[in-house]
């Protein structure tokens, strides 16, 4: 493989990862809204998963776009898998 089909591969790689990570975030955001319409959860605890994933989004993101994508692509297949949802999570006072 060229230069060029390595990066290539290593973006696509990087893309796929992201938009499978992201994908469990919005869940944890679904699963947050549908408890808030069933009564389980009111509004603050809602708006509370809301947070944390917008917090847990960043993280992500960041770490998806640290630069060289085939950095990023050898960390995803050399690392454990993130818990990026707990990533997200406020700091406990």
């Amino acid at each position: 493989m060229t230069a060029k089909t390595d990066w290539q591969a290593a973006r696509d790689a990087v893309a796929a990862y992201h938009e499978a990570e992201l994908a469990r975030l919005v869940a944890h955001v679904a699963s947050a809204v549908d408890q808030f319409r069933s009564g389980e959860l009111d509004a603050f605890e809602a708006d509370h998963a809301i947070f944390q994933y917008s917090r847990s989004a960043k993280a992500l993101w960041k770490f998806c776009n640290l630069g060289d994508p085939q950095l990023t692509a050898a960390l995803i297949s050399d690392r454990p898998t993130v818990d990026w949802w707990q990533r997200g999570a406020p700091k406990e006072p």
